[in-house]
């Protein structure tokens, strides 16, 4: 079985909603939403104005980083979208990966270095390791049914 990770303490929706109180501009979707927006605004010929709305966003929330691999041209879209904000607002992202796993979300070694050359540059970083709280909450509910 694969090791589950550790739920996050503070979601990421939850970390955005101060800026929200103070009237920021705020996105939040999940990896995988976000790349299926991007392909179908390209698709529909309103791939600009969703570029520029979401790196106008003074903080976007990408949530689930690595749990679904990306499309070559997924992956590409999602890079440029993280270029264009670079220095211009801040991005949160989490992921289940260590960076040097990314290469089997985003498929090429030249497309990830590229995005790591980008986003540790003024950047912090939180590493959460330790036993998932799902999977520690639904032993402990079996727990309590067979006894």
């Amino acid at each position: 079985m694969a090791q589950a990770a550790p739920a996050k303490p503070t979601s990421p929706s939850a970390l955005g909603s101060l800026p929200v109180k103070k009237g920021m501009t705020v996105s939040s979707t999940t990896a995988a939403a976000l790349v299926n927006e991007l392909l179908e605004a390209r698709d529909e010929r309103r791939l600009l104005r969703v570029q520029q709305q979401m790196a106008n966003a003074k903080l976007l929330i990408i949530d689930e980083l690595g749990f679904v691999p990306l499309s070559k041209t997924g992956a590409e879209l999602l890079f440029e979208l993280i270029s264009q904000r670079y220095e211009r607002g801040a991005t949160l992202i989490t992921s289940n990966l260590p960076f040097d796993e990314w290469t089997e979300t985003f498929g090429t070694e030249r497309l990830t270095g590229a995005l790591l050359d980008r986003l540790p540059h003024h950047v912090n970083i939180l590493e959460m390791n330790g036993e998932s709280y799902r999977l520690a909450q639904s032993q402990a509910r079996k727990a309590i049914k067979t006894s």
